[in-house]
């Protein structure tokens, strides 16, 4: 089931990038084919992202509860082919804001960036915090 998991996201990530691809930072108002295939990359990448959120977020940052993943809190900045046209390894690198899971409250923004490889495999290869948001107390 991982390997089928792992293997749509490759087939994603070749259907939308067979270039260094910059989105752009106008958000898209209408549904499309790229952002129905964008999506569909991020509920598949968003297990991987909530285990790495979690190390890097607990107990440094939050100490009462881990960050939740929301994919439209997900903005795809590049993807790319580390080699050649038609290789089979390729970057996703994103910036997210991890919420509190229960009201949507976002707790800080990242900037995470992944290989996808044969075998198949998703690894995190930079995360970068770029900020922590106060969390209101109760």
């Amino acid at each position: 089931m991982k390997k089928m998991l792992v293997t749509f996201v490759l087939l994603l990530l070749l259907i939308t990038s067979f270039q260094t691809i910059t989105v752009s930072s106008v958000k898209s108002t209408q549904d499309s084919e790229e952002l129905r295939l964008q999506d569909m990359l991020m509920l598949m990448l968003t297990p991987y992202i909530q285990k790495d959120l979690i190390s890097y977020y607990q107990p440094k940052i939050l100490k009462d509860f881990s960050p939740q993943v929301t994919p439209w809190m997900i903005e795809v900045i590049e993807t790319r082919r580390v080699n050649d046209f038609r290789s089979f390894l390729l970057e996703i690198t994103f910036e997210i804001e991890p919420t509190d899971g229960g009201h949507h409250i976002p707790v800080g923004r990242d900037r995470m960036t992944y290989q996808i490889s044969v075998g198949p495999e998703v690894k995190l290869i930079n995360h970068t915090h770029l900020k922590t948001y106060e969390y209101p107390s109760e």
